[in-house]
């Protein structure tokens, strides 16, 4: 290599090293601004994702109660609308339609697609097609995708906030502070001769890590309410475990019922056997603890009981066994003169759900302000102490 060669070595190196540190940073920059905003994003596909679960659902479900009133084949109506473009109820509506094309009833078809439809929703469906009264569950369908579109939508705002946002800045915030200000804080104090005996600040500093533990355990039991939100009846699929839960939870146990007693009316309207009715009753709210009471509902109606007494399995209260037997001899059937218990329980529901919702907001709002408020009093006290000392002196 001549000298020349040589000579113009440095120059390129320069140039590269430049234009490499140049890329670096502008890479560095450009992660700054688009990992916020990407993060958001991200935030919002999750949470907003049983939202859209539950109107994709609505729509299905308008689009077969049209389907209905026009007299139209519903497969092919499905088929046709999934031919012309339309987006609007997502990739597995379109998924439905294919296996429809290949010859699948539409029963079939919602099983190759489980997660289309709330699995109580599929199951309506499913024993409607069975039993020819398909238009008459439609509107127990219709509600329990109404009660997937939050009823507490105002409660879980907040809960959104304090999961994201003030519960995680909080643990960072009392980290920094711990690790870095309370040192320097004892060092100061020391060397002036303050004493913090008996003093919020010596409290602060003797459990600090105990009450960040605590904080940083509630924000993981908010991470994972909100994963269990953001999976919905995927994760049940996953740990049936699960649905034991959800039975014992009251406001669930009554959407349950609400909805059993809504197609056990339908189907017995129907005249449908009541050993039958009360199994696809049962198949509709898509809970392992339920079928199995069901199922001895129907022993005992084949050891000779009557249905009022039967069904005194899928309520502990009693108060469906009475409603039942009422409604048994009352004029114009089952599902008009159960239409008002259906109702209070749908309304008693929502009033539990929407309690608990604002029980838990509130505990966090209280227990977050008194965290934060125990580490001001805690760094502002000794302050308070020193100048007041100046101040005599």
């Amino acid at each position: 290599m001549g000298d020349y060669e040589q000579s113009l070595l440095g120059p390129v190196f320069t140039v590269l090293l430049v234009a490499l540190q140049f890329t670096l940073m502008t890479a560095a920059v450009l992660s700054l601004l688009v990992l916020p905003f990407a993060g958001l994003w991200l935030m919002y596909y999750c949470l907003t994702l049983p939202l859209r679960r539950a109107e994709r659902a609505r729509m299905f479900l308008d689009l077969l109660e049209n389907t209905f009133k026009q007299g139209r084949p519903l497969e092919e109506t499905i088929i046709s609308l999934s031919h012309s473009g339309d987006d609007s109820m997502g990739l597995p509506f379109h998924l439905l339609a294919a296996w429809l094309e290949q010859g699948l009833s539409l029963d079939a078809a919602l099983a190759r697609v489980p997660y289309f439809l709330p699995p109580p929703a599929t199951a309506m469906l499913r024993a409607g097609r069975q039993m020819g009264v398909l238009a008459q569950v439609l509107p127990a369908a219709r509600r329990l995708v109404t009660d997937a579109t939050s009823h507490v939508r105002g409660a879980l705002n907040y809960l959104l906030l304090m999961t994201f946002a003030a519960t995680p800045v909080g643990c960072y915030l009392v980290s920094i502070l711990t690790i870095f200000v309370m040192p320097r804080f004892r060092e100061v104090f020391a060397g002036m001769a303050i004493s913090l005996s008996g003093s919020p600040t010596l409290f602060l500093f003797a459990h600090v890590w105990t009450l960040v533990g605590i904080q940083l355990g509630l924000m993981l039991l908010l991470w994972l309410a909100a994963f269990f939100y953001i999976a919905g009846a995927r994760l049940t699929a996953w740990f049936p475990i699960l649905e034991r839960l959800h039975y014992r939870v009251s406001w669930r146990r009554k959407r349950m019922q609400r909805d059993f007693s809504t197609i056990l009316a339908v189907l017995l309207d129907a005249g449908v056997p009541e050993a039958a009715a009360l199994t696809l009753a049962a198949d509709c709210s898509a809970n392992s603890v339920f079928r199995r009471r069901a199922a001895r509902a129907v022993e005992d109606l084949r050891q000779g009981r009557k249905l009022a007494e039967a069904v005194q399995r899928l309520d502990d209260a009693g108060e469906f066994r009475w409603r039942l037997g009422n409604a048994a001899a009352a004029p114009g059937g089952f599902l008009r003169a159960l239409a008002g218990w259906h109702e209070s329980l749908d309304a008693r529901a929502f009033q539990q759900e929407q309690a608990a919702a604002q029980i838990i907001t509130t505990s966090l709002v209280l227990w977050s302000g008194a965290f934060v408020g125990l580490v001001l009093v805690a760094f502002f006290y000794p302050l308070t102490t020193m100048i007041t000392g100046l101040a005599i002196w």
